[in-house]
């Protein structure tokens, strides 16, 4: 196996996804805050960068579905900051 930068990210993007879903389950971070969406947008990013590279389609659409979760999740977050100022 030829380790390319493209792997790289894909593999930080898996970390960042399965890490703030470790910190969830642990109790460690809120499913409604800011942080745990941008790192699940960052890391579902990552993976289709990588996918770029060597694409697999199931893989890209569970992807492009957690982007756009995560973007709801960002957007509802900067609404309630939002009303709150």
């Amino acid at each position: 196996m030829d380790y390319q930068w493209h792997d790289f990210l894909g593999n930080l993007g898996v970390f960042f996804i399965i890490g703030t879903y470790l910190l969830l389950q642990l109790g460690r971070m809120k499913s409604t805050s800011f942080t745990y969406s941008i790192l699940n947008a960052l890391g579902a990013f990552l993976v289709i960068i990588s996918l770029m590279y060597d694409f697999n389609l199931s893989v890209f659409i569970i992807e492009v579905f957690w982007v756009a979760a995560s973007l709801i999740g960002i957007a509802r977050q900067l609404q309630a900051k939002g009303r709150q100022a």
